[in-house]
């Protein structure tokens, strides 16, 4: 007999599900067009920040008794938003109505000083290379705007943070940008195509994977009405719930093939063993709900949590059960495939590979690089 959905609840309340691991700060992408930001120093420091907000849409005040060349020549020309410069030291007063204030501080009291300032009046601060004062960090940034990634390590190893900056440059198209430009002109248009919020879904897979395989030429409408065309043709299958067997094979997620992270990545529910890395988890989505299931101490038998997986994907939801090595040399495997073909559910085994096949592990591992950059 198959577990309803709303069983859920009750079996997580019995098993724990993993939580993310803690963070030593919340990355976040603040939209600043037209918001005030103020800029205490003129030095080339502050110049760099001053350039990066107004790229952003910020309306940058600039307070310094002396300004460098660099922030002159930004003012002159900004990226985007206006470069006001002010030639004096700023004020209290001047941080009424900004949304952040960053200071480029030359004297040993200052950062203090402007930091409870800034904080006093309710406006998050950054002060130049010294962590202790600043509620948020600029980090790393590969730009493909709208498409744009930050990276951070605390403060803690900036030239590092670069050279991981460097190389996602070398791996991320610089088409991924008009991509990124394309899916947000066409989110009203689907979202007005009157599809439901499954077929949506299968738009954006459809949309992710061609985006991937042709980042080096523009998207154009025809590429949105076929993706349309195609999630259409599909019907109510592309509401129908599914179940997938992966193997994560040894164990190590850079061996995941391509197919094993497709399947998390899209998946509604994963159950997954003890064995199991927490690692091989990270690729999955955020909003995927997550279960253990380990059978020796898990409070169901092993019928109950097969009705349980066919129960969830007669509702519609992706179902993946996450298993070490190879679901196929398990009769396990067998068994819930039977059970997919009675109740008309789609149902898909994605193998794990194995230690040994050294050479398709160094091919899946140069693919698995290449798809890792995209996310």
């Amino acid at each position: 007999m198959s577990a309803r959905p709303g069983e859920f609840t009750r079996m997580e309340s019995i098993v724990p599900c993993g939580r993310m691991a803690a963070l030593s700060r919340l990355p976040i992408f603040l939209a600043l067009a037209g918001k005030r930001v103020l800029v205490a120093g003129g030095t080339p420091a502050a110049a760099w920040k001053a350039e990066l907000l107004s790229a952003a849409g910020a309306r940058v005040d600039v307070y310094a008794l002396r300004m460098c060349d660099e922030l002159l020549a930004l003012a002159a020309d900004p990226p985007r938003g206006v470069i006001t410069v002010h030639r004096r030291e700023w004020t209290t007063g001047d941080l009424g109505g900004c949304t952040l204030a960053i200071g480029a501080c030359d004297n040993d009291g200052e950062p203090e000083a402007f930091a409870a300032a800034a904080r006093a009046s309710g406006v998050l601060v950054n002060v130049i290379d010294r962590p202790s004062f600043c509620d948020f960090s600029f980090g790393s940034i590969v730009n493909r705007s709208p498409l744009v990634i930050g990276i951070s390590t605390d403060g803690a190893a900036p030239v590092f943070a670069q050279v991981i900056r460097a190389k996602i440059e070398t791996l991320l198209p610089r088409g991924f940008g008009q991509w990124a430009a394309a899916a947000a002109r066409w989110r009203i248009a689907l979202k007005n195509a009157g599809l439901t919020f499954a077929s949506r879904r299968k738009f954006w897979q459809l949309f992710s994977a061609h985006a991937v395989d042709h980042s080096c030429r523009e998207p154009d409408e025809i590429d949105f009405e076929n993706f349309l065309a195609e999630v259409r043709s599909l019907g109510s299958a592309a509401d129908q719930g599914s179940l997938t067997l992966v193997g994560t094979g040894p164990g190590d997620p850079e061996l995941l093939t391509l197919r094993a992270v497709r399947a998390l990545q899209s998946a509604d529910l994963i159950l997954f063993d003890d064995q199991v890395s927490s690692h091989v988890l990270d690729f999955a989505r955020r909003e995927a709900k997550k279960m253990p299931i380990n059978m020796s101490t898990f409070p169901h038998p092993p019928d109950d949590i097969k009705g349980f997986m066919i129960g969830w994907a007669k509702s519609g939801k992706r179902v993946v059960r996450l298993s070490s090595g190879d679901p196929r040399r398990s009769g396990q495997s067998d068994e819930e495939i039977a059970l997919c073909n009675a109740a008309g559910i789609a149902v898909e085994v994605v193998p794990g590979i194995t230690d040994a096949c050294p050479a398709a592990s160094h091919n899946l591992e140069i693919a698995y690089r290449n798809v890792g950059a995209t996310h």
